[in-house]
């Protein structure tokens, strides 16, 4: 008799008390999710998904949605390795394969933000989720600049990239880290790294030496590349000047590239777009983690790049064409020259710094979706194929990722094939290639051939509302704001607390990191 009037009660109680899930209830579920940009797809997953622990407040909330975007982003891993069958051509192929790449870097980043061992900050976690979405977008975006979008695309799972935004917004806040010293360098910065990093020879202390005429360890970069080992000592590579013809791929982290200076070491490619490979993987260097591409790609963490020039010679016909690319986090150029035409310098994601370095392209010629600062540079535009040159193309997708690129303190002028003819050529500061498109230049000199309205559209009225560009304290001759774009998203900084949090020091936290590579660097203003 008990035990039926047991059941009884249960069975009413299902009518009279809301059923809980993690401590909440359906309708706080619901209440929860109503503050992040995209409730139905957190709704769904939290009410259908009852295995991340308690929630009890917002941060456990957060957690248990950091938790759910990487179970999320697995199973989406696994659904793209199975779509290889439904690929019709080559170039869908050679998309679908930068995929499963992206896809598993994703994976590598969220897990660095659940990982208790990693005890990673605010900041670090805005920034590697910042990657995490970008890479999902890359991925997307290859299909489509190949023109292969309609069959393997619409295949794949979107909602990875809501959960991820869903998790940006509620991380989003006082995003500092508070760095630790001994006299000039960081804590983390080994004594025996201290003295290598002070050297003034470029190849003093080099692990190994590339040399075309055979007296170094290896006569390619590539070769030398693949003997290095990701460590927490610096693996420093020394190349000789010459021209080396090559496609490079750094996937350790640590890594120093040396070289004998600005047109004395010339790594050099020809990828395109137009030969067959996504922008992603059309670089000459590639720094980011993934394991093959074409040209140069940095992406093993921490990389350093000194006296080197970085070449794509495809020319402005063959359209994108990227010198190099990083997705390297904590990563420095310094005095290095990256040449090409459209889509120069991809400054694809993570937290890059770059000093006394020269840029040359023509359209959209440093762009990407980084935490970039450009410091000390000249940028170079070049005579275009078809009459307009634009200089950057920034790619954020959603308003709570941290990433920009910002020009500081650096020279705009007119390559000397532009110069000639400059008055027949429209160059512009840049222009939206994502939604939430973010640029700031500042203290910049730029020179007078420059348009005065200064910024281009991508496309009629897109992102002009919710674009971020802005400019501060710029001089020469085409610097000027008095005519310059009257969008919504477009704003002339009048003070240096509203430039503040772009510099180095707050927009890159570089006083935790860049003293540890002995490159100079202005923290603020």
């Amino acid at each position: 008799m008990a035990s039926h009037l047991f059941l009884i009660l249960a069975f009413w109680s299902l009518f009279v008390s809301p059923i809980v899930i993690n401590g909440y209830s359906p309708k706080e579920i619901i209440q929860m999710c109503s503050k992040t940009p995209n409730p139905k797809p957190c709704e769904y997953f939290f009410t259908n998904n009852p295995n991340y622990g308690p929630i009890d407040n917002d941060q456990d909330f957060l957690k248990a949605s950091l938790k759910l975007a990487l179970d999320k982003a697995m199973q989406a891993d696994q659904t793209a390795k199975s779509l290889g069958s439904k690929c019709h051509n080559k170039l869908e192929t050679a998309a679908w394969d930068d995929c499963l790449k992206l896809y598993d870097y994703t994976i590598k980043r969220i897990n660095k933000t659940v990982d208790p061992s990693k005890k990673c900050s605010q900041l670090e976690t805005q920034t590697w989720l910042s990657t995490a979405l970008t890479n999902l977008e890359t991925c997307r975006m290859g299909f489509i600049e190949l023109g292969v979008g309609n069959n393997v695309l619409p295949l794949m799972d979107n909602n990875v990239s809501y959960l991820i935004s869903n998790s940006l917004a509620m991380n989003k806040g006082n995003l500092t880290y508070k760095p630790t010293y001994k006299g000039k360098f960081p804590t983390w910065v080994s004594p025996g790294d201290r003295k290598l990093l002070q050297a003034s020879s470029p190849g003093a202390g080099a692990n190994v030496v590339v040399a075309q005429d055979g007296s170094g360890n290896y006569k390619t970069v590539a070769a030398a590349v693949a003997a290095a080992k990701s460590g927490s000592g610096r693996f420093v590579i020394y190349v000789k000047a010459g021209t080396y013809n090559e496609n490079v791929v750094i996937s350790a982290s640590n890594i120093m590239l040396v070289g004998d200076g600005i047109g004395k070491t010339v790594i050099t490619g020809s990828r395109s777009v137009d030969g067959g490979s996504t922008t992603f993987n059309s670089a000459t260097v590639d720094g980011s983690r993934v394991q093959e591409s074409y040209g140069t790609t940095v992406e093993g963490d921490a990389f350093i790049g000194r006296g080197i020039t970085f070449r794509n010679t495809a020319g402005g016909q063959n359209h994108q064409a990227v010198a190099l690319r990083s997705g390297s986090d904590l990563s420095v150029f310094y005095q290095c020259s990256f040449e090409g035409y459209q889509d120069t310098l991809y400054v694809h994601s993570e937290r890059q710094f770059y000093r006394d370095c020269d840029i040359y392209g023509t359209v959209d010629f440093i762009f990407g979706n980084a935490a970039v600062v450009l410091q000390n540079c000249n940028i170079r535009p070049r005579k275009p194929p078809n009459g307009t040159n634009t200089i950057t193309a920034q790619g954020r997708t959603d308003p709570n990722q941290n990433t920009g690129i910002v020009i500081h303190n650096s020279r705009i002028s007119p390559a000397s094939e532009l110069a000639s003819v400059q008055g027949s050529v429209k160059t512009y500061l840049g222009r939206p290639w994502k939604q939430y498109s973010r640029t700031i230049i500042m203290k910049t000199a730029i020179d007078g051939f420059v348009r005065p309205e200064g910024w281009m559209p991508w496309s009629g009225n897109f992102a002009l509302d919710t674009l971020f560009y802005a400019e501060y304290a710029n001089t020469g001759a085409g610097a000027s704001t008095a005519n310059r774009v009257t969008w919504k998203g477009y704003r002339v900084f009048t003070s240096a607390t509203q430039a503040s949090p772009f510099t180095v020091g707050n927009f890159i936290a570089g006083n935790s990191w860049l003293p540890g590579t002995n490159v100079p660097f202005t923290a603020g203003l």
